[in-house]
């Protein structure tokens, strides 16, 4: 099976912007993969004026929610420094592998999607006793930080628009259709492992 590998613009955020950013991007790939029936939801960004589709999946919410805490969780421990996530996609095959009939469970990877984020410290200005100087450092600081904030603003709705445009020109390789469902976001190292075993041509309303 041929596997299809994208690698995202990196983007360079603040630590309490990673989970949003993490959120629309990984909702957006999986609900442009999501092969078979869904419930779009549209959502609004908490930080950014940036509104990105979820498949309407509790059990995907959740899972994507704890693997963006463990991601949080590795930041903390090795602040202002580059991270990757890998999101990849597969399907689930038996085969038998003995004489006695025993079966192997082979997962066939389709798709990667590489995540690229750089989580940098905001700079701390220090005190000074002098109002003016005070006042100067805090209103510059302010525009940096306002100005950084609409840069990656726009930089996210660039990876938004570059996860679409893959999606579109990349579809000879995801897997026939079956006749069930397997659908579950799993672990594999340090990694995100989205599993989809059917291909449901339908969007459920």
């Amino acid at each position: 099976m041929n596997s299809e590998v994208c690698e995202l613009k990196e983007l360079e955020v603040e630590h309490f912007e990673i989970r949003e950013v993490l959120r629309c991007i990984l909702h957006t790939i999986i609900f442009h993969r999501a092969l078979g029936l869904i419930r779009p939801k549209a959502i609004d960004c908490e930080l950014f004026e940036i509104t990105y589709v979820q498949c309407g999946d509790a059990e995907v919410e959740k899972k994507i929610e704890e693997k963006i805490d463990e991601f949080i969780n590795k930041v903390e421990k090795h602040p202002n420094r580059k991270s990757q996530i890998c999101l990849s996609f597969y399907e689930i095959k038996n085969k038998q592998s003995t004489w006695f009939g025993n079966n192997k469970v082979e997962r066939l990877y389709w798709e990667h999607w590489y995540i690229y984020l750089h989580v940098i410290n905001p700079k701390a200005h220090g005190k000074s006793h002098h109002n003016k100087a005070t006042t100067d450092l805090g209103g510059e600081a302010l525009e940096q930080s306002t100005s950084r904030h609409a840069a990656l603003e726009s930089s996210i709705r660039e990876v938004l628009f570059q996860i679409i445009r893959f999606v579109n020109e990349k579809k000879d390789h995801l897997p026939s259709i079956p006749n069930h469902e397997v659908h579950q976001i799993l672990p594999l190292g340090g990694t995100l492992m989205c599993s989809r075993g059917c291909y449901r041509p339908g969007i459920q309303p």
